[in-house]
């Protein structure tokens, strides 16, 4: 008995040492960064500067393979079903993981099963804004707008179900008026048409306008953060213009397949957080509009949790549909 006991110790004690190991190693090959949007978006943009990072600090290629489609779900689904050994990572915007499972009914992956959460990496707000020749110069402007043409006012989107689509309804719901949705293929078509004066309005991404209310070319009229945005220090919350409870952050954040080892996974955390506190990364991000996040594994799963819950009433409350 005595040597059996023996045996088990120095076998249990054997793969703690093999399990240390693999996380000592890592990484010992190419990571694959999977984006499931086309280059050149937020979510790629964040994605590319974690990489180059990622590669100078584990001195490995970490490489950004976009695969775009479906709103973000076709890559999701290809990750989850990936190998769970921290060779294949994503890098994600909120929509597949919190909006998508509410709109697509045949989903191959369980968003809050499927994956390993590492952390939510930025957070940015939307602002409310309209052309430079626009009559409304402000959120009770375009209110008053709402309720004298009922289901007249336009705003753009970058498609169903994206961030600045769901931000719209939200802000819809909360002030008891209606506008008509015009969902773009992407938010570069979308600002377009705002900068080309063919849509009324639109909630967008920080990053995306603040080039273009600097130039003239846009106005903002409020930011949906629950404070004002450092690179918008003028435009005011729209609770500041009395519009409640629309506080709204579009989000990137990093995961990888359920099962990853915990080493690996400690390992990645603190390698990921660590090139979100570079300088260089964090004046980069703060030119855009991105507020560092880096929280926990466990912070980052019930943040999801308490998102997809609130993505699931807007749906259902304004009866929107992928189509």
């Amino acid at each position: 008995m005595k040597h059996l006991l023996s045996s088990l110790l120095v076998a249990g004690l054997g793969l703690v040492a093999a399990a240390t190991a693999v996380g000592a190693g890592y990484p010992e090959k190419t990571v694959t960064v999977v984006v499931p949007f086309p280059p050149g978006g937020s979510t790629d943009t964040v994605a590319r500067a974690l990489a180059t990072k990622l590669q100078e600090r584990l001195g490995q290629t970490f490489v950004v393979d976009n695969r775009p489609g479906a709103t973000g779900s076709i890559a999701a689904g290809q990750v989850a079903r990936a190998s769970a050994d921290g060779y294949t990572l994503f890098v994600t915007s909120l929509g597949p993981l919190v909006i998508v499972p509410h709109l697509l009914k045949s989903l191959t992956y369980d968003p809050l099963k499927d994956f390993d959460p590492i952390t939510v990496a930025v957070h940015a707000p939307n602002v409310l804004i309209v052309p430079a020749s626009s009559p409304l110069k402000s959120v009770a402007d375009v209110i008053e707008h709402h309720k004298k043409n009922p289901g007249k006012t336009s705003f753009a989107s970058s498609g169903n179900g994206s961030s600045d689509h769901l931000t719209a309804e939200l802000f819809w719901q909360q002030t008891g008026t209606k506008g008509v949705h015009v969902p773009y293929k992407g938010g570069g078509p979308a600002m377009q048409d705002i900068l080309g004066g063919q849509v009324d309005a639109s909630f967008q991404n920080i990053n995306a306008v603040v080039p273009h209310v600097k130039s003239g070319k846009l106005r903002a009229l409020a930011v949906t953060s629950d404070k004002r945005a450092p690179s918008l220090p003028d435009v005011p919350t729209l609770a500041e213009a009395g519009v409640k409870n629309v506080d709204v952050y579009s989000w990137q954040a990093v995961l990888a397949p359920k099962g990853l080892p915990a080493d690996v996974k400690s390992k990645l955390h603190a390698s990921i957080v660590a090139a979100l506190n570079d300088p260089q990364v964090r004046q980069r991000f703060a030119e855009l509009g991105f507020d560092i996040v880096a929280n926990t594994p466990d912070e980052f799963a019930a943040f999801q949790q308490r998102e997809f819950a609130r993505w699931k009433t807007v749906i259902e409350t304004g009866k929107i549909t992928a189509d």
